[in-house]
């Protein structure tokens, strides 16, 4: 027979419990209630917590603790409170964000093509791709799995490829498990035609390629970088300058860039690479001219591909965004779309 610190009694009484703005639309769970026993005497609360209860790890339990969701005796814990070893305690489950990041969310979303196959949107600046550390709610995949429910059942949504955050522009999603597999040996075999413009500081020559492999910056993990490590990939981008301007004084080029591979961040880091950093890049750009646009002034234009079912090629443009088109006439160049 089971002894009663090992006894987890889940109560079946619904806890209005506010969640604040993080945890909005999280489910509840049933709270967990717990009477220690004299074998627990001298030990941290949170030390005795993580024992009873095994299935949350102890730095979950401790920010429970901090948050407000833990009661000794009816009176808020905290993690370093020594028990006696005959306290009644509460505990209010919080579920983790990310427990809900492939949950449907309705968001407005901006398609150029659907179809039973594929589904082609422009992407807004600002606009997470797929849930991660730090946004794992309000992403195009959960606003994909709201606009088509279905897709949940194809992996990650039917996302194939990926746009940075605060890069706009146009994306191709699969809705059905056939149409991803041949979306993705496209890719492989860099038969997907994917242009983009951007705004870079200084003037390159009129075209040229930048080969150069890519792999995680050796010093600053949240970077990418042109390197040649053992984990490096192949990275190949190619360029034309379009148009020059001057920006605030400095001088800018407008630059049509097509990727025949797609690294993280390849643009950003192929320009840079060769001197020519994007403007309004905080990441990759000039520290001092961060402030010029609140972005990366990049925008995928154009998207080209064979259509997974019909097998011909079909080929979609997106004009730029008000952002961007705003920033060339600052610069004195015209919109080329």
């Amino acid at each position: 027979m089971p002894t009663e610190t090992s006894i987890l009694t889940k109560t079946a009484i619904a806890v209005d419990i506010d969640d604040g703005d993080d945890g909005e639309g999280l489910p509840e769970l049933s709270p967990i209630v717990l009477k220690l026993t004299p074998d627990t005497c001298g030990e941290r609360l949170d030390k005795v917590l993580s024992k009873l209860v095994p299935q949350y790890s102890r730095s979950r339990i401790q920010q429970w603790i901090e948050a407000g969701y833990v009661t000794v005796d009816g009176q808020p814990a905290r993690n370093k409170t020594t028990v006696l070893g005959d306290e009644d305690i509460i505990i209010l489950p919080q579920a983790a964000p990310e427990e809900q990041a492939f949950k449907p969310e309705p968001m407005n979303l901006s398609i150029v093509h659907e179809d039973a196959a594929i589904l082609v949107i422009k992407k807004p600046d600002g606009l997470v791709v797929h849930p991660a550390a730090g946004n794992w709610s309000g992403t195009l995949l959960n606003a994909l799995l709201h606009h088509f429910p279905a897709i949940a059942g194809v992996p990650r949504a039917g996302i194939v490829h990926r746009l940075d955050k605060d890069t706009s522009g146009l994306m191709v999603v699969a809705k059905t498990l056939v149409a991803q597999t041949d979306l993705v040996r496209q890719l492989q075999a860099r038969t997907v035609k994917r242009e983009y413009l951007a705004l870079v500081w200084g003037s390159p020559r009129i075209a040229g390629k930048v080969d150069a492999s890519m792999g995680r910056h050796p010093r600053d993990r949240i970077k990418m970088a042109v390197t040649e490590n053992a984990t490096s990939k192949p990275a190949v981008t190619h360029y034309e300058r379009l148009a020059t301007g001057l920006l605030d004084g400095r001088p800018v080029s407008l630059v049509r860039c097509q990727l025949e591979t797609g690294r993280t961040h390849q643009i950003r880091v192929h320009m840079q690479s060769i001197g020519f950093p994007l403007v309004g890049d905080a990441l990759y750009g000039k520290p001092h001219l961060a402030s010029v646009f609140p972005r990366q002034a990049l925008h995928a234009y154009r998207l080209g591909l064979i259509h997974p079912v019909s097998g011909k090629a079909v080929e979609w443009q997106a004009a730029l965004p008000e952002d961007f088109a705003g920033l060339l006439a600052r610069a004195g160049v015209a919109a080329p779309l």
